[in-house]
C-alpha cells in the first residue's frame, strides 16, 4: 500500500483508474501534489501552466497547477511584473520544497512544462504571458527544462507519472462549454483578492 502525505495533500481528490496501476491524484488550479511512492497526477489545462518534476534518483516527484493573473488594478503589460508574478513563485517553490523535504536534491530535479493555451478570445494572450514567465523562472533558478508543450490554442489533458517522470498529454478540442474557462477565471478572481496562502491524440513525453 502507496504510503500516502495524508496531512499535507489530505484536501486532494484522489480516484481509482483501471488504466493506471497506481491511485491518482486531481488537482485544480492554485492545487499541487507530491509523493514519495508511485502515483499518477492529473489537471486539465486552459491558460493556466503546470510543472511537473521530479528526482529521478530519490523517486519523488509532482505536479503543481498555477496561472499569473494581471492584478485588477493594472491593464498593462506591466501587470505581468512585479508582485504578480509571486503567484508563479509560490506555487514553484510549494512544489520544489515538499520534493526536497521528501528526499529530492535541486540539482537532480527534472522540469517538463505544460499547457498555456489561448482559450480566450481577446487581444491578450495571458497564455503566451505565463509561459514568458515561466521560461524566465526556470532560467533564473538554474533549472533545466526537459519537456515542454506550451501555446497553442488547446486546452490539455495530462497525467504525469511520479515515479517515472513519464506524462500522458491529450490535447481537447477548443472548449464547447465553458467548464475551463470558468474554473480559470474563479480561480484568477481567488487569488486576485485573497492573500497568498501555504486515448487517440495523447502524447507521450
Amino acid at each position: 500500500m502507496a504510503r500516502i502525505d495524508t496531512d499535507t495533500f489530505s484536501h486532494i481528490r484522489r480516484m481509482n483508474d483501471n488504466r493506471f496501476p497506481t491511485e491518482v491524484a486531481c488537482i485544480l488550479p492554485g492545487e499541487f501534489f507530491v509523493s514519495r511512492e508511485p502515483m499518477v497526477v492529473y489537471t486539465v489545462l486552459g491558460s493556466c501552466i503546470s510543472a511537473c518534476v521530479r528526482d529521478p534518483i530519490a523517486g519523488v516527484g509532482g505536479m503543481n497547477h498555477f496561472m499569473l493573473p494581471a492584478p485588477k488594478e493594472h491593464q498593462s503589460g506591466d501587470a505581468w511584473g512585479g508582485e504578480s508574478t509571486r503567484y508563479g513563485s509560490f506555487a514553484m517553490e510549494q512544489l520544489i520544497n515538499e520534493i526536497l523535504k521528501r528526499g529530492g536534491m535541486k540539482h537532480r530535479l527534472e522540469v517538463k512544462l505544460f499547457g498555456a493555451g489561448r482559450i480566450y478570445d481577446g487581444n491578450i494572450d495571458v497564455g503566451a504571458r505565463n509561459t514568458e514567465w515561466v521560461i524566465q523562472y526556470l532560467k533564473t533558478e538554474g533549472y533545466a527544462l526537459a519537456k515542454s508543450d506550451l501555446g497553442d490554442v488547446f486546452p490539455r489533458k495530462v497525467y504525469y507519472f511520479t515515479d517515472s517522470g513519464r506524462v500522458l498529454m491529450k490535447k481537447l478540442e477548443r472548449v464547447k462549454n465553458r467548464t475551463i474557462v470558468d474554473r480559470e477565471t474563479e480561480y484568477q478572481h481567488r487569488i486576485e483578492v485573497e492573500p497568498v496562502a501555504q486515448e487517440s491524440n495523447v502524447t507521450l513525453f
